[in-house]
């Protein structure tokens, strides 16, 4: 039977009862989409084919070298039950011009924000100039290679023979590098300091298990990340996704300066100053969210997740904070983000420093740039899901009603608005308004891919 991509239950991939088509599905799709991959370390290449039958060979050698979800979910487990580690991950992405390159018409992809790609796209996400963006960006790029794992051997080692597997016809437009960042808690973080990436949709049973609630729900259905592969031979069982790319440098002095000049303003005082800062990410740096402040963290997982807005006009968490603008959660069934708005985020932080980007050091000590985000997530529909997100929600200072502001971090276009914030935690009373914090976040270039399946790269 065709593979139900709108299952009401997550997705059993062990089962001994998994019909014949999704078990094709798994093993023909790409690693890293229902499961983020551990990459600690990443090296992404942005290729220009050159020559259309050298591209296609080009893609078709580097099967070889990738595995697939199912490979990828077993090794997961075996390194949970063993500590047996797991091998390289290997994803390829292709643009528009690049199915293009590859003598394909893209009629049959049904996104127009992959059809167009992300360039045409600026005004709509009121993005910089392309002209403003970094030179790689502004070529016609054909394809991303990306290669993660935890240490930096593997990623070395499998870059060289991707390399060497290049045509002479094929070059390389640019790279970015991955590096985590980790707290002394050993905590995932952003160059802000803050613990990054809680808030996932989950659409694997064993995910959803491990992460129970009884206010917010994170199954999502297939249906919300994968995307029929319409060139694989089988599209009712060969999958893939629509990839969004961007390079977000970050100004962390200048975020700095915003939190202690806000909490300053608000005449915030000993521990309470860190609550500036939470009330523009909606999270205190540790990752415990503000709606959640003094709860202990859910055993198991490293934040709490288990929050909802209902019954928090503004009090605890402002309706203007990050994770609150582009996540609203406002019911347990997953409220806004049950129409296909969330994403799976699959980012990783680039650039080194020489602070601690989870301390207290004055902002002056804060770089401003050569660090930040490469943001990376995986959608079914890009108009829907992160544009919708990036246009209708971080940009717009009326969602999620008037007066509400850019969002701080992430959030485009001029800051006229003034906002306010509760005036303690937890209190109804809201503060005189307040200047929006500078846009400290720039776009500085990126694209849009599809995801192809293992069989279509097979098929080349």
């Amino acid at each position: 039977m065709p593979v139900d991509l709108g299952n009401t239950k997550p997705l059993a991939w062990d089962s001994a009862d998994l019909d014949a088509d999704t078990r094709a599905m798994l093993d023909n799709l790409q690693p890293n989409i229902l499961q983020p991959h551990t990459r600690e370390h990443l090296s992404v290449l942005f290729v220009h084919f050159g020559d259309g039958a050298d591209g296609r060979r080009f893609l078709r050698s580097l099967v070889p070298l990738m595995k697939s979800a199912r490979k990828h979910l077993e090794e997961v487990r075996a390194f949970r039950e063993s500590a047996t580690p797991g091998t390289v991950y290997v994803g390829v992405g292709i643009s528009k011009a690049g199915y293009l390159a590859l003598g394909h018409a893209t009629n049959k992809f049904t996104d127009n924000a992959f059809k167009s790609g992300m360039k045409r796209r600026k005004d709509t996400l009121s993005d910089p100039p392309v002209g403003d963006w970094e030179i790689p960006y502004q070529k016609e790029i054909h394809a991303v290679i990306l290669i993660g794992d935890a240490t930096k051997a593997p990623v070395t080692a499998a870059r060289a023979k991707v390399v060497e597997l290049l045509p002479a016809t094929a070059g390389i437009l640019g790279e970015e590098t991955g590096l985590a960042q980790r707290n002394p808690e050993g905590k995932g973080i952003e160059h802000f300091g803050y613990v990054d990436g809680r808030s996932q949709p989950l659409f694997l049973a064993d995910q959803v298990a491990e992460e129970k609630g009884v206010n917010w729900n994170p199954f999502f259905p297939l249906s919300h990340i994968l995307a029929a592969d319409p060139l694989a031979p089988k599209p009712d069982q060969h999958f893939g996704t629509y990839l969004v790319f961007r390079k977000l440098e970050q100004n962390v002095r200048a975020f700095r300066q915003a939190e202690k000049d806000l909490a300053d303003s608000l005449g915030l005082t000993g521990e309470d100053r860190e609550r500036a800062g939470a009330m523009l990410v909606g999270r205190f740096r540790n990752g415990t969210p503000l709606r959640l402040h003094g709860k202990p963290s859910s055993d198991g997982w490293p934040t709490q997740n288990d929050f909802s807005y209902r019954d928090d006009p503004g009090g605890k968490c402002p309706v203007s904070a990050h994770i609150r603008k582009t996540t609203p959660r406002e019911t347990r069934d997953g409220g806004l983000e049950r129409g296909g708005v969330m994403m799976a985020r699959r980012g990783q932080t680039y650039g080194t420093r020489t602070d601690n980007p989870w301390d207290d050091a004055p902002p002056e000590t804060r770089p401003t740039g050569g660090v930040g985000l490469l943001f990376m997530a995986f959608n079914s529909s890009l108009q829907d899901q992160f544009e919708f997100m990036q246009q209708a929600w971080a940009n717009d200072p009326d969602f999620p009603e008037p007066g509400t502001g850019q969002d701080p971090i992430i959030g485009q276009g001029k800051r006229t608005v003034e906002v306010r914030f509760p005036e303690s935690w937890g209190s109804t009373k809201l503060s005189p308004p307040q200047k929006q914090i500078p846009q400290t976040v720039t776009m500085k270039g990126g694209e849009y891919f599809f995801m192809p399946s293992l069989a279509y790269l097979k098929s080349l």
